[in-house]
C-alpha cells in the first residue's frame, strides 16, 4: 500500500503531464517554499531544473535549525552540573563558544534523544535540561511529556523553550520591504497540526496565495501550478494540497496540549531578529519544568559571524550560492552557518543538490 501511494505521487507522466500544465500556466513569479522539507525535497528531485526559468522559488525559514539564535546555544553551553539532552540536529548548530557536540567531546554530559520522553526517562536519575527547539510539529510532544512530568512529579527534568510559530514568521517576512513574495508553498508537517486556517491572513491582509503542500513531486509541482493559476485569474486563496494528512481546523487534541502548556511570546530568530508572539513560552502552572527560570537563564543578545549570509538566505534575498562562503569556506563538514548545518537548511540542499 506504502508503494502505491508514493508511487502516484512520484509517478513520471503524471510529472509530466503537470510540468506541461505549468509551462502553459507560466509567469514570472516569486514564490517560497517555507519548509526545509521541500526545500531538500526540491533539490533533491531536480524540480528547480526542470521549472520554466520565470519561476523562482525561494527557500524560507521553515528550518528551526537555522532560525535557532546563537543566544539558545550559548545558554546550553554555560549549563553546569546538568544533563543536557537533544534532538541530534542541533549538535553542530554555532554558537559563540562552540557547538554542543565539542562541548561533548569536552566531557560535557550532552545526550541525544529520539523523543523527549527519552530526556524525562533519564530525568528519573538526574537533573535533564531538554533543548526544547522546533515548530509547531514538536512543541505538543514537548508539551505532552511536560504534563506526564508533572504527572509523575520528576523534578529533575526541565525544557529550554526556543520553540517558534511559523504564521508570525510569514507575517513578518511579507511586511517587511526587502522581501518581494507572490506566492508560499505553505509547510506540510506544520499544517498537520495547526490546520490552514492560521493562514488565511496571508489572503486577505497581504493579498497572497498559499497551498499546503506535500512532499512528492507532484505535490509540490501542483502547489506551483496552482499558484501560477491563481496569480493569472488575480486571485489569492490559501488551499489544502496535502489533504491526505491536513485539513482545516488541524490536530485538535495537539493544539489544546499547546495551548495548556505554552504561551506565546516575542522571539528571536536568527536571521530574522525579534518578531512580536512568535515563540513559545512555559505557562506559570508549569514553571518547575521551565528551565530559564530554573537556571535563571537569561540569553544576551549575540551577533552572528558577519560573513555568514544566511540571515539573507532565509528572508530570500539571496540564494545560498550568492553567499560568499557557500562551499568553499562554508561546507557540511566546516559549516559556518545554521543553514549549512542542518539536514533541512536550505545551503546544505544547495550544496548536495545543486552545485
Amino acid at each position: 500500500m506504502r508503494s502505491i501511494i508514493f508511487d502516484r505521487f512520484r509517478d513520471p507522466d503524471l510529472v509530466r503531464k503537470i510540468c506541461d500544465e505549468i509551462k502553459k500556466n507560466a509567469s514570472n513569479i516569486n514564490l517560497m517554499e517555507v519548509c526545509g522539507t521541500h526545500t531538500m525535497a526540491i533539490g533533491r528531485y531536480g524540480l528547480r531544473q526542470i521549472l520554466p526559468d520565470e519561476i523562482n522559488l525561494i527557500s524560507g525559514p521553515g528550518c528551526p535549525v537555522c532560525v535557532t539564535p546563537t543566544s539558545v546555544i550559548d545558554s546550553l553551553l554555560d549549563l553546569k552540573e546538568v544533563t543536557i539532552a537533544t534532538f541530534g540536529d542541533l549538535l553542530r548548530v554555532p554558537g559563540s563558544k562552540g557547538t554542543l557536540e565539542m562541548a561533548r567531546g569536552r566531557g560535557v554530559d550532552v545526550q541525544v534523544v529520539y523523543s523527549p520522553l527519552d530526556a524525562l526517562k533519564l530525568a528519573e536519575k538526574r537533573e535533564v535540561v531538554f533543548a526544547g527547539i522546533g515548530f509547531e510539529t514538536t512543541s505538543p510532544a514537548v508539551g505532552s511529556t511536560i504534563i506526564e512530568a508533572a504527572r509523575r512529579e520528576v523534578k529533575g527534568f526541565s525544557v529550554l523553550s526556543a520553540f517558534k510559530l511559523i504564521p508570525p514568521a510569514l507575517d513578518a517576512l511579507l511586511a517587511s520591504e526587502d522581501t518581494r513574495i507572490e506566492g508560499f508553498i505553505l509547510p506540510g508537517h506544520v499544517s498537520t497540526i495547526i490546520g490552514s486556517r492560521p493562514y488565511d491572513f496571508i489572503a486577505t491582509r497581504y493579498g497572497i496565495g498559499g497551498i499546503i503542500a506535500g512532499f512528492e513531486p507532484v505535490d509540490i509541482l501542483e502547489a506551483v501550478n496552482e499558484l501560477l493559476i491563481q496569480k493569472r485569474e488575480k486571485r489569492s486563496e490559501i488551499k489544502i494540497g496535502y489533504r491526505r494528512c491536513v485539513c482545516s481546523e488541524g490536530n485538535v487534541r495537539a493544539k489544546e496540549i499547546l495551548n495548556q502548556v505554552f504561551e506565546p511570546t516575542d522571539s528571536l530568530w536568527r536571521g530574522l531578529g525579534w518578531i512580536k508572539n512568535s515563540g513559545l513560552r512555559i505557562r506559570e502552572d508549569f514553571e518547575p519544568f521551565d528551565a530559564t527560570k530554573k537556571y535563571d537563564i537569561h540569553p544576551p543578545e549575540i551577533e552572528d559571524d558577519p560573513r555568514c549570509q544566511c540571515g539573507g538566505v532565509l528572508k530570500g534575498i539571496i540564494r545560498p550560492n550568492q553567499c560568499p562562503l557557500f562551499a568553499r569556506i562554508c561546507n557540511p563538514k566546516n559549516p559556518i552557518g545554521p543553514c549549512m548545518v542542518s539536514s533541512e537548511g536550505s545551503c546544505a540542499a544547495y550544496y548536495y543538490y545543486e552545485r
